[in-house]
C-alpha cells in the first residue's frame, strides 16, 4: 500500500486497532478475573467465565457496530475524492466491480494491520496485568495468569473481515461513477440526487419500521416478562440501523434547524447553506457523533431509570434498596467505561471525516478565497459547519438515546412496577453535550487551518 494510501485510511487503523484492542482485552481480562477466583470455587468458574463473556460479547458487538459504520462512512468519504481516479480507471475500461473490489481489498488490509496493532498493544496490557498485578495487589497471587486464548485470534480476524465488509459497504458508489466524470475533480452527491437513491431509502424506512415494531412489543411484552428485553434490543438495532441508512434524509432538516444559530452574516449563512447542500458529506460527518451521544447516554438513561424502577420494586426491604444501589453504582462505573470506548471509536470518525471533507473541498475554498473571502472567513466558515453539525448531533443523539435507554429498563424491570417514565440524568447529558462540543472544534482546528493555508491560485489549480 502506498505512502499516500496510508495517511487516506490512517483513521481507519486507528479504528480497526482500537476495537481490536477493546475485544481482545475484554476476552483476556475475562479469563484473568476467572483464575483470580478463589480455587475453593471451582464448580463456579465456568458459570462465572460465560456470564463474563456473554456481557464482554456484547459491548464487543456494540464496538465493531460503531466501528463498521465509522469505516464504511470513511471509504465513502475516500471514495468521493477519487471520483476522478476511478473515472479514468473506467474510461481505460475497468469494471465498477474490479475497482470496488480494489478499494475493498485496501480495506482488507488496513483492517488487517490495524487489527495486529490492537493485539498486539492488549497482548502486552495483558502481560503487564498478569506480572505486575499481583505485586502491585491487583490481583491476589496464583501460580500463573492466562496471557493467551485462541478467542483472541477469533477477534482479531473478525474485526479485519468487519473493516473489509465495511470498505465494501462504503465503496458502493464506484458503480455510479461514470468515465465522463474524469473531468471533474471530487464530486458529492447533491440534496435532489441523494433524495433519488430509492433502494437506500426504502431499506431505511423498511428497517425503522421494523424496529419500531420490534420496540413497541418490547414495551407491551415487558410489561409480563424481562424476556422482552431481547426484542427491544433488536428493535432498537434495527431503528437505529435504519436512521444511520437514511441519515442522508434524517440529518438536512435537523442541521438546517440548527444552521438558524448561525446567524444572518455572509459566513454563517454560507455554512448554514453548505452543511445542507450535500447532504451525504454531512450525514457522514455527523453520524459518528450521533452514535456516540446515543450510546452514552442510552447506558446513563437506562441505568438511571433501571435504578429508580427497582428501588420502587424493593421499596419494602431498605437493606436490599442500599445494596442495590451500591451495586448499580459500581456497575455504570464499569459500564461507562465501556461504553465510553465505542465513543472513542465514533469520535475518531468525526475528525477524520471533516478532515478528509475539507481536503476535497480545496477547490471550492480557493473559489471563496478568490472571490475575497479572508483567510479567518474561510477558517470561521469551517467552524461554524462544524458546530452546526454539532449541534444537530449531540441534540439527536440525546433524544435517541434517552428513548432507547428508557426502553431498556422498561423491557426489562416494566412486569415488577408497570410503567414509568424515564429518569434523565442530567449531569451525564450535560457533560456529554460540553465534551461533544469541545470535540468538534478540536477537530475543526485542523482543518479550518489547513483550509487557509494554500492560495486560491494553487487551490483553483487543483483536479
Amino acid at each position: 500500500m502506498k505512502r499516500e494510501q496510508l495517511r487516506e485510511h490512517a483513521a481507519t487503523i486507528v479504528v480497526a486497532a482500537l476495537s481490536s484492542l477493546f475485544a481482545v482485552a475484554l476476552i483476556l481480562g475475562v479469563d484473568i478475573m476467572v483464575t483470580a477466583m478463589d480455587p475453593a470455587l471451582v464448580e463456579e468458574k465456568g458459570t462465572f467465565w460465560m456470564v463474563l463473556m456473554l456481557v464482554a460479547l456484547i459491548f464487543i458487538l456494540i464496538a465493531l457496530y460503531v466501528g463498521s459504520i465509522v469505516t464504511a462512512n470513511t471509504f465513502s468519504t475516500i471514495i468521493a475524492g477519487r471520483t476522478r481516479t476511478i473515472a479514468l480507471y473506467r474510461l481505460i475500461g475497468a469494471t465498477s466491480a474490479k475497482v470496488r473490489s480494489r478499494v475493498a481489498a485496501e480495506g482488507l488490509v488496513t483492517g488487517l494491520i490495524g487489527a495486529l496493532i490492537g493485539f498486539a498493544l492488549a497482548e502486552a496490557l495483558i502481560v503487564f496485568m498478569a506480572t505486575l498485578g499481583p505485586t502491585l495487589g491487583w490481583l491476589p497471587p496464583r501460580d500463573s495468569y492466562p496471557v493467551f486464548s485462541p478467542l483472541a485470534i477469533v477477534a482479531v480476524v473478525i474485526v479485519a473481515l468487519t473493516t473489509w465488509i465495511a470498505a465494501w459497504s462504503g465503496s458502493r458508489r464506484v458503480a455510479k461513477v461514470s468515465p465522463i466524470e474524469a473531468t471533474g475533480a471530487a464530486v458529492e452527491m447533491t440534496a435532489e440526487q441523494a433524495s433519488q437513491r430509492g433502494g437506500r431509502t426504502v431499506w431505511a424506512i423498511l428497517l425503522m419500521l421494523i424496529g419500531i415494531a420490534l420496540m413497541a412489543l418490547g414495551i407491551v411484552l415487558g410489561l409480563m416478562t424481562p424476556l422482552a428485553l431481547l426484542i427491544s434490543f433488536f428493535g432498537g438495532l434495527f431503528s437505529f440501523t435504519g436512521l444511520a441508512l437514511g441519515a442522508h434524509l434524517v440529518m438536512p432538516p435537523l442541521l438546517r434547524l440548527a444552521g438558524r444559530a448561525l446567524g444572518n452574516g455572509p459566513t454563517g449563512r454560507l455554512a448554514a447553506a453548505n452543511a445542507v447542500r450535500f447532504p451525504e458529506r454531512s450525514a457522514r460527518a455527523t453520524i459518528g457523533l450521533v452514535i456516540g451521544v446515543t450510546l452514552v447516554t442510552m447506558f446513563a438513561v437506562a441505568l438511571a431509570t433501571y435504578e429508580r424502577m427497582a428501588l420502587v420494586a424493593f421499596a419494602h426491604d431498605a437493606e436490599m434498596a442500599a445494596e442495590l444501589s451500591g451495586t448499580l453504582a459500581i456497575t455504570t462505573a464499569i459500564f461507562s467505561g465501556l461504553v465510553g470506548f465505542s465513543a472513542v471509536i465514533a469520535a475518531v470518525g468525526m475528525v477524520n471525516t471533516l478532515s478528509l471533507g475539507v481536503l476535497q473541498r480545496t477547490r471550492e475554498l480557493g473559489l471563496l478565497r478568490a472571490l475575497g473571502f479572508t483567510g479567518s472567513q474561510v477558517r470561521a466558515m469551517v467552524m461554524a459547519e462544524s458546530v452546526q453539525m454539532t449541534f444537530a448531533a449531540l441534540g439527536f443523539g440525546l433524544l435517541l438515546g434517552t428513548f432507547y435507554g428508557w426502553l431498556a429498563a422498561q423491557s426489562l424491570v416494566g412486569s415488577q412496577v408497570g410503567l414509568m417514565a424515564p429518569v434523565v440524568p442530567w449531569p451525564v447529558l450535560a457533560s456529554v453535550a460540553v465534551l461533544g462540543v469541545l470535540l468538534a472544534l478540536g477537530a475543526a482546528v485542523a482543518p479550518a487551518r489547513r483550509a487557509i493555508r494554500v492560495s486560491p491560485v494553487a487551490a483553483l489549480a487543483v483536479d
